[in-house]
């Protein structure tokens, strides 16, 4: 079988005016790798944005934010949250504050993020609504070859 390269795939979505679903996260997180195994077992086609090494975009942030929240996308529980001082968590009571927090620690933010196709934005790993999302995406991609 031939491999299709990243550009090809590209390429694709733009000649079919759709958008690459882009997954944020940092690879380490179990999450993540658990998110990122799913999309390629479904052969769900994306780009990964590496918190780590690429930052957070400021502008993806905002849009996040405005999809979900800045409640569901702060990560409260994790370790890095736990660590920051108690007058930078308790300085966190809505979305700009919440964003300048996340701009600073990237592992702030829940995991991982995706932006799909469609432009609707899911926060953290849910494989019952991916799956629902992906039979979407079939759909669309079998209206396309008509």
């Amino acid at each position: 079988m031939e491999r299709v390269t990243e550009a090809a795939i590209v390429t694709h979505f733009k000649i079919h005016n759709r958008r690459m679903t882009q997954l944020y996260g940092i690879p380490n997180c179990d999450t993540v790798k658990r998110a990122r195994a799913w999309l390629a077992d479904q052969g769900v086609a994306y780009t990964f944005h590496d918190f780590k090494k690429q930052g957070v975009p400021a502008e993806a942030l905002q849009g996040w934010l405005t999809a979900q929240g800045w409640e569901r996308v702060l990560n409260r529980r994790g370790t890095t949250w736990r660590q920051l001082d108690e007058a930078t968590r308790t300085g966190v009571v809505d979305a700009d504050s919440a964003a300048q927090v996340m701009l600073a620690h990237a592992s702030t933010i829940k995991r991982p993020v995706v932006e799909w196709d469609d432009g609707a934005v899911t926060v953290g790993f849910d494989a019952e609504d991916w799956a629902s999302r992906c039979l979407l995406y079939t759909s669309d991609a079998a209206d396309d070859s008509l």
